[in-house]
């Protein structure tokens, strides 16, 4: 599958020409992960940190949004990670993985040698299954710090040296960063025959062609400049990367953004370009062999948030937001008879909110100022500390998780931000 890189320089998203010719300059980062997230996995680059533009606290010019990024899809890290406490500090404020090059290729004392010292560190601060290695090559030979020095290690055997400290190795050929020249299919052959973890190619992807090859290959592509200058689709790279082979139609789940699996339905490849064209899950019926768009008629679609392909590549998950019940029998879902939601806090904050938008005569949720709010929470929070059965504390924590949403509500706090911040400390 496709990875959407985004470069950071001097705070802004820039394409680099063999990592050093400035392309083109671009400042919507969130604009462009809210697209990208729909496709897959997104890589964060901060290219400033990887070149040691830094100020005094370690931070650079895209510290911060570069914060704002790692919780906004399935990112990847990458850029100036030198240490354990900097990759444990990005994994705690949202980001999957970590990419790590130059640091994997460089000794203590500065000189060309795999740092097992360092991988084994990291291992032992995130886990093997954090960590992405950069096999960066210019001339056969490993490529380090920006790209400017060679470590003098034959790329095979550096990969090789390095697969069992991570899960993944992202490959560039330097040679070709920037250029849409094609990739150097001899040497990710030659690597793809060396290593057994997952293998992402970077540099020089010009098509869609180059991109299926890949994948036939057993390699997953991270685009940069095909993808900004519109050379390549992500649309098109997605479909084209399933398995097709294995049959015409590949099964799509549909869940809620709170995990419900709402249903099941089918898609051929029109399907598919139809669901990324109107922002609507669409399907192949196969009963009446023609597109399907969920809910055209009901008015009850399922609005794609964001699509995620199975490891075999023959079966999608769709995360959706419902604008109703998605079963034809007006059950919420279809492995459910009831026609009710799964209540969930987020449920809760949504009743909430249209309490609020449009309140209804006697809503007792419509009359709730900040004040009382706050007077509402020490006072169940009280009531919570001194119940004295079961059934009173769980009467209880109803009653102050009700009157905790009404003021995140109020000051515009979701629950998926608590929840983040409570994976950021766990992660700490």
């Amino acid at each position: 599958m496709v990875i959407s890189s985004i470069d950071l320089k001097d705070g802004k998203v820039v394409q680099l020409r063999q990592g050093k010719d400035p392309v083109l300059e671009r400042d919507d980062p969130e604009a462009l992960i809210a697209e990208f997230d729909r496709y897959g996995e997104v890589a964060v680059i901060d290219l400033d940190a990887a070149l040691r533009n830094t100020k005094p606290d370690g931070s650079t010019a895209n510290t911060a949004v570069l914060k704002k990024l790692l919780r906004s899809g399935n990112v990847r890290v990458g850029g100036g990670i030198r240490d354990a406490k900097k990759a444990k500090e990005l994994i705690s404020l949202g980001a999957e993985k970590v990419i790590i090059g130059s640091a994997a290729f460089t000794l203590a004392d500065g000189s060309p040698g795999i740092n097992t010292a360092f991988l084994e560190a990291m291992v032992q601060a995130i886990g093997k299954e954090r960590i992405i290695v950069s096999v960066d090559s210019r001339e056969g030979k490993i490529a380090v710090k920006g790209w400017t020095e060679s470590a003098g290690i034959e790329l095979v055997d550096g990969a090789k040296a390095v697969e069992q400290y991570c899960s993944e190795l992202l490959f560039t050929c330097v040679e070709r960063e920037g250029t849409m020249t094609g990739i150097d299919m001899d040497l990710v052959n030659a690597l793809r025959s060396a290593v057994s973890c997952r293998l992402v190619v970077a540099g020089g992807v010009s098509s869609v062609q180059e991109i299926a090859a890949l994948e036939e290959a057993g390699c997953d592509v991270q685009l940069g400049m095909a993808l900004y200058t519109g050379k390549v689709s992500l649309r098109d790279s997605f479909i084209e990367c399933l398995d097709w082979d294995k049959c015409e139609l590949i099964p799509v789940v549909a869940q809620s953004e709170a995990g419900e699996v709402l249903m099941v339905g089918y898609a051929n490849r029109d399907a598919f370009a139809r669901t990324f064209e109107t922002g609507k899950l669409t399907f192949w019926s196969r009963s009446r062999n023609e597109l399907w768009t969920k809910g055209l008629t009901s008015g009850n679609t399922l609005d794609v948030i964001r699509l995620r392909v199975d490891c075999d590549r023959d079966t999608v998950l769709a995360i959706v937001n419902p604008a109703g019940p998605a079963c034809h029998t007006g059950a919420w879902t279809c492995f459910k008879t009831g026609s009710d939601r799964a209540y969930s806090l987020e449920f809760l904050s949504s009743i909430i909110g249209e309490r609020f938008a449009n309140p209804k005569p006697g809503s007792y949720t419509a009359t709730l100022t900040p004040e009382r709010v706050r007077e509402k929470i020490l006072e169940e929070a009280e009531e919570l500390t001194e119940a004295e059965t079961h059934a009173d504390a769980v009467w209880e924590c109803a009653d102050l998780l009700y009157f905790i949403s009404v003021l995140m509500h109020q000051e515009g706090v979701s629950w998926k931000q608590v929840f983040d911040e409570l994976d950021r400390r766990h992660k700490k």
